[in-house]
């Protein structure tokens, strides 16, 4: 066969059976890129519906890499992946899935024996300092060609020679039209038909008919939940938007939240179309919209067959950051929604999505496999809070394909190749996993290229452990020199393959020992990637010393979720502590602070040095940055960091971290390793102590009582835990945060502010007490003897 026949054979199969297919084109780019054109022609697809994601021309629509999700949510009969100048996995993800059924998805690549020595852009960002481009390996290409050589549906021609390496055909037995392939509409239905018109198969009409219980029926309507899970391309964003037009069709006011805009685009786009289809009149903001409000007038009560009719005025649909949408939910105003849609909830933090549940009305949709977060994770992590909610909790599920038919080879293809369907080992062969029973590995990329089943566990595990572990990741698993992987897998029992069950991971990244330059560089402003603490602790905390230690920063840590809270994070990390004693200055580690992880990591020996003053806009948290020195080096960098935060961490929880929770605050402060100096006068230590057993007041001199309540914290003495926890909170909403009173009372629960004035003075006994000078002593007296 020559290219053309093959080109025009590969889309002839794709049309007839509504999948698509992958043509490799393989060779120098000039070549690939006329082999492309001659292709297109053979293939007889046209020009406007394609689009190429390089450099090159070949008369289509251009996106770069770096621009590949301008795709996300389009439909296209053809798209053209260069792969010579950069080679992104992230961008192969995001673009595959926009090829429609019948279609061809076109890959340009360097001879598929060579592409592993080639090296791309975004090797050079695999490059971390002070290692260099000849330091990245190309064993993710090595894996990525071998899947395109052993699946079906590929096939592969080489560009230069005209060589017809595989045709790709896969013969399949063609599919049989039935009645029942029509989906009909369901019975006692809310939404109007035109809603359910709007789907595309069965089970979007389906899920779509489980997003009516966000109608509710007043105040007095039980709290309603819907959970839609799917894998991508099965329409979950389509079905969101067209219950949401339908919400505001009958007046609602339906807020959308995302991780970013572009993963909620479809929501707005359905929800739009279905609104101009039910004939009312509608005002957008942005293109494609961020808001749409509907402003014409509304339907009779007869005409909507709802029972609202004209009880309220227009409704809409709008877009918000995660964080101010969470905010939203706690004003009782005008500005609260009705309904709430939170797309890719599995991008989210737990705690993020718990103020969710403050909505009547809430939408969970979040993709299973996929680079936009992992379906696994959001089951794992939050469905128990869910369960344990007011709620009535409506489970659904998305299987049908939209743009292609089940079982299409380019998905499974793309989903072994970039592992989005990677997943930890199953429940039953890790269950009886204890700490003291597991092995600890150092997995090297060799070592993972080598057992899929070990990879693809490893894998798995790093994607429960993140939201933001993504094709791309697993390039830099492979190759990049700066990384490593360390695990816990099951001993040797009755089968030997046993050993490739993990049950614990966790992914490395070496840092610092930069040169001088390099450190001047970052000094001065300048990014240095894959040096994260380093870049914070030199530019933003200005010590120009901190990129001369080396250290492992802990990237993600994961325990399987089948043999959690049994020790086996603690173990990991005691025994990455052992192997690196002698070798590093330290170990750090860089997360979303809340109290749980703040105490896991306490107790695993690491201190905290920092907390950023920005929350993450997607997760909601502050991030916490911790060290664990292991030389003299490491202790000193860690020392003058603690020592440095100590001295300033008042005042930020005085201005810019005031809003910040105030378990994370008191698990923050007992994470510091560093002396507190009270360096209190006579008088101060009397206005305390006044205010504890007699009539003083804190507004008098809220300074000392500062100080104070730092000293609990950061700098404790044998009887420390005299406090309960909402005297903490006390302290630290009150006396280090300096909110209002009345506003620390109803936050904290208490009938009034003198109420809470009081318990203040009650909970600075045990520490006048504890570190009270004579003076302090003297003051007491006067009031209790």
């Amino acid at each position: 066969m020559t290219l053309a026949e093959v080109a025009a054979a590969l889309r002839e199969e794709a049309r007839a059976v509504g999948e698509r297919r992958l043509l490799v084109l393989a060779g120098e780019r000039e070549a690939c890129y006329d082999a492309a054109d001659r292709a297109l022609d053979a293939a007889g697809i046209d020009r406007e519906a394609t689009t190429l994601v390089g450099t090159g021309k070949l008369g289509c629509e251009r996106v770069g890499p770096k621009r590949a999700d301008r795709l996300l949510g389009t439909t296209r009969d053809c798209v053209v992946f260069d792969a010579h100048a950069d080679f992104r996995p992230n961008a192969v993800g995001r673009v595959v899935g926009a090829v429609d059924g019948g279609g061809l998805f076109v890959l340009l690549t360097p001879t598929l024996d060579e592409w592993p020595d080639r090296r791309t852009d975004f090797d050079r960002a695999l490059a971390v300092p002070p290692a260099d481009l000849d330091d990245v390996t190309g064993r993710f290409r090595r894996r990525f060609a071998e899947t395109l050589r052993s699946h079906p549906g590929v096939a592969i021609v080489d560009a230069d020679s005209g060589r017809v390496e595989r045709d790709g055909l896969t013969r399949p037995a063609p599919r049989l039209s039935t009645g029942t392939d029509v989906p009909q509409l369901p019975e006692n239905r809310e939404f109007p038909d035109a809603a359910y018109d709007a789907c595309l198969t069965r089970d979007q009409m389906a899920v779509v008919g489980e997003l009516e219980a966000l109608r509710g029926s007043g105040p007095s309507a039980s709290p309603a939940a819907v959970v839609v899970e799917a894998d991508r391309g099965r329409g979950k964003s389509s079905a969101a938007g067209i219950a949401a037009g339908s919400l505001a069709a009958e007046g609602a006011d339906v807020l959308v939240t995302a991780p970013e805009y572009r993963s909620s685009r479809e929501v707005f786009v359905r929800a739009e179309a279905l609104l101009e289809t039910l004939g009312e009149e509608i005002e957008t903001v942005g293109d494609p919209p961020r808001e749409i409000r509907v402003t014409g007038e509304r339907r009779g009560e007869g005409e909507r067959g709802d029972g609202r009719g004209d009880e309220r005025g227009g409704g809409r649909v709008r877009f918000a950051e995660p964080t101010e949408a969470a905010d939203l939910l706690g004003d009782p105003g005008d500005d609260a929604p009705d309904a709430v849609f939170v797309d890719e909830a599995a991008a989210l933090s737990v705690r993020l999505l718990e103020r969710f549940l403050a909505a009547p009305r809430v939408a969970f949709t979040t993709t299973i496999h996929g680079y936009e977060g992992a379906g696994r994770g959001f089951s794992v992590r939050f469905r128990d809070r869910l369960a344990e909610s007011d709620h009535e909790v409506v489970e659904t599920r998305l299987e049908e394909p939209i743009r292609y038919a089940a079982g299409d080879p380019v998905e499974v293809w793309a989903f072994d190749a970039l592992l989005l369907d990677a997943r930890p080992p199953v429940e039953e062969v890790v269950r009886d996993a204890r700490a003291e029973s597991v092995e600890y590995r150092a997995l090297s990329p060799d070592d993972l290229l080598a057992d899929e089943t070990l990879l693809r566990g490893v894998f798995g595990l790093l994607v429960l452990a993140h939201y933001r572990t993504e094709p791309d990741d697993l390039a830099r698993l492979l190759d990049a020199p700066n990384l490593a992987v360390r695990a816990l897998v099951r001993p040797d029992s009755a089968s030997p393959s046993a050993r490739n069950h993990v049950v614990g991971v966790a992914l490395l990244a070496r840092e610092g020992d930069l040169p001088a330059d390099v450190r001047e560089h970052m000094y001065e402003g300048g990014r240095v990637r894959g040096n994260m603490l380093p870049d914070v602790l030199t530019s933003q905390l200005r010590d120009e010393r901190a990129g001369v230690t080396a250290g492992m920063r802990v990237m993600r840590i994961a325990t399987h979720h089948a043999v959690r809270s049994r020790g086996l994070g603690s173990r990991l990390l005691a025994e990455i502590r052992r192997e690196f004693a002698d070798e590093l200055d330290w170990l750090g580690v860089g997360y979303g602070a809340t109290p749980e992880l703040l105490r896991f990591w306490r107790e695993n020996g690491y201190r905290a040095v920092q907390l950023s003053t920005t929350r993450n806009d997607t997760s909601g948290e502050y991030s916490a940055l911790m060290l664990d020195p292991l030389s003299e080096a490491g202790a000193a960098l860690h020392d003058r960091h603690a020592r440095w935060f100590a001295s300033r961490v008042a005042s930020m929880l005085a201005d810019p971290l005031r809003d910040a929770d105030a378990d994370v605050v008191c698990e923050l402060l007992r994470s510091v390793d560093a002396p507190v100096e009270l360096d209190l006068s006579d008088w101060d230590w009397r206005t305390v102590a006044s205010s504890a057993y007699g009539p003083g007041l804190y507004d008098a001199a809220p300074r000392p009582f500062r100080r104070v309540a730092l000293k609990h914290f950061v700098d404790p003495r044998e009887g420390s835990d005299a406090l309960s926890p909402r005297e903490e909170r006390l302290l630290v909403r009150k006396v280090l945060q300096g909110h209002p009173w009345r506003q620390v009372a109803d936050g904290l629960g208490f009938h009034s502010a003198g109420q809470c004035m009081r318990a203040l003075g009650d909970a600075y006994e045990p520490l006048v007490d504890r570190y009270g000078t004579e003076a302090a002593t003297a003051e007491k007296r006067r009031y209790t003897d």
